[in-house]
């Protein structure tokens, strides 16, 4: 074993403040990654959603929009 015990262990031959803040840091950092990738889907989701309604809302009775000719089925 590198360290006769655990105290030794944490103090990292004098180095522990430096080691553990890194590993405390980093692991800050990483949660913080983490729950802005779930914010920003679940407002990517939220707005997808508020999209599809707005676009179902506006088409009413008409003919779906076909994006790939700029305007409706219609428009031929």
């Amino acid at each position: 074993m590198a360290f006769a015990s655990f105290n030794e262990f944490l103090a990292m031959g004098g180095h522990g403040p430096y080691v553990w803040t890194s590993w405390a840091v980093t692991a800050a950092l990483l949660g913080g990654i983490v729950i802005h990738a779930r914010s920003e889907r679940r407002q990517l989701l939220r707005n997808l959603q508020r999209r599809a309604r707005r676009e179902r809302r506006l088409a009413g009775g008409r003919a779906p929009v076909s994006h790939q000719r700029g305007g409706h089925v219609d428009d031929t």
